[in-house]
């Protein structure tokens, strides 16, 4: 059986990816920080868990040798990360650190330990976020870090495809995780849905399902792409103004 390896395992958007992936028949192999909700994974997954913090490079390694000792490597899901919102005169050396040491590197560090044991080829996906792909304010650097991501995928993608390695972001919109249920509370759920053009926030499932199709062979010919999972959000504005029926004229 095959096997993925799914960082940021424990919770949210890692847990729901890692269950998924037990589903369609693939071996989870569950890398998380936080030995007791990984253990909860591993758990529900029947998988092997392995404690990491992809913001330590010695623990990365320590990583990449305990899974190239389990072989077999058919997926990498780079989910790990963390956001430090504020306005750009906010950020401070401490949050710059942190979120791009942790969504960044930690993206790399987690490709150069995992890629030597998908000697078959292999599919990975990172994670970007919608907020890559709008502008906003007072969101500090985290949007940064992941647009870095979404630049480091297409490096991958182009080097590694001769080998058979795919590579391609995932950028999630509005989801509703242990993470973020906070923001979702009572009517703020319905105001936050009105941006969306579906008119719904997102479910960790959502997010799942897709990683489920680019890891899959039914993907086997897409690469180095980044895919919004956001309802439509990052397409544009909604629109207020009516817009007239019938013929009309170009130019």
């Amino acid at each position: 059986m095959t096997k993925a390896v799914i960082t940021g395992a424990g919770q949210g958007l890692g847990r729901a990816i890692s269950n998924r992936l037990k589903r369609d028949g693939w071996s989870i192999i569950a890398v998380d920080k936080n030995e007791e909700t990984l253990a909860r994974t591993a758990e529900e997954t029947g998988g092997h868990a392995i404690v990491c913090d992809v913001s330590d490079h010695a623990s990365v390694v320590a990583m990449g040798e305990e899974v190239a000792a389990l072989g077999d490597i058919g997926a990498l899901v780079n989910n790990a990360g963390i956001w430090r919102y504020s306005g750009v005169l906010g950020i401070t050396p401490e949050d710059g650190r942190d979120v791009l040491v942790t969504n960044l590197m930690g993206t790399i560090w987690c490709t150069q330990a995992v890629i030597p044991a998908m000697q078959g080829g292999g599919a990975i996906v990172n994670f970007s976020s919608v907020a890559s792909l709008m502008s906003a304010s007072s969101v500090g650097i985290y949007p940064a870090s992941k647009a870095a991501i979404e630049t480091v995928t297409r490096m991958t993608a182009l080097e590694f495809g001769s080998a058979g390695i795919r590579a391609n972001t995932v950028a999630p919109g509005m989801i509703v995780t242990e993470s973020t249920e906070a923001n979702y509370q009572g009517e703020m759920r319905d105001i936050r849905a009105s941006m969306i053009p579906m008119r719904r926030v997102g479910e960790p499932e959502d997010i799942a399902d897709v990683v489920s199709f680019l890891v899959s062979n039914d993907s086997r010919y897409v690469s180095g792409q980044l895919i919004a999972v956001d309802g439509a959000m990052s397409a544009g504005q909604i629109g207020t103004a009516p817009i007239a029926s019938g013929p009309g004229k170009v130019g």
